[in-house]
């Protein structure tokens, strides 16, 4: 279970969380975050990406919470799960307590995909191997948040992805 929390302590504090989770065969990665508002005009901001495979499950449990008297607050998530496979699941538990309305902009937008055979046949017909392929549907999901991260990160995480993708085609 990973569950990092950013409290925005001082006036126009920002704080952004970003994680990624991989479920594989028989595991359940259980991600979440939490940003708690408190002063005024704070930002928060988390990006959650989850990708299963085999049967893999991922759950994001967030929360954001807004007291009363923390006027103009604003919190945007962000969560995308890809599935792999049919017998992949993800669950998205939001909790927003929002107890102050005024200036309060708070959102959450949630999207599950499944990578379909047609895309990977579409891919596979065009030259590329079944693993390329594979690994090209995958990093165009995580792109937008690898190139949020530090060079490093992003060198690691798609190595890693490589990696559990090996045995692919």
């Amino acid at each position: 279970m990973k569950y990092p929390a950013v409290y925005l302590m001082g006036e126009r504090a920002r704080g952004e969380i970003l994680s990624v989770a991989f479920a594989g065969n028989g595991m359940h990665q259980d991600a979440g975050a939490k940003i708690v508002h408190a002063a005024p005009n704070t930002t928060g901001v988390v990006t959650s990406k989850s990708i299963s495979k085999g049967g893999g499950t991922t759950t994001y449990r967030g929360l954001i919470k807004i007291p009363k008297n923390m006027k103009n607050c604003k919190s945007k998530v962000q969560c995308d799960a890809l599935l792999m496979d049919s017998e992949s699941s993800s669950i998205t538990y939001p909790t927003m307590e929002i107890e102050e309305q005024e200036g309060t902009i708070v959102g959450h937008e949630a999207s599950v995909s499944k990578v379909s055979d047609a895309q990977i046949y579409y891919l596979k017909s065009r030259g590329f191997s079944e693993r390329q392929a594979t690994l090209m549907v995958v990093n165009g999901f995580i792109e937008a948040f690898v190139k949020e991260l530090p060079m490093e990160y992003a060198v690691e995480l798609n190595r890693l992805i490589e990696i559990e993708f090996e045995g692919v085609g």
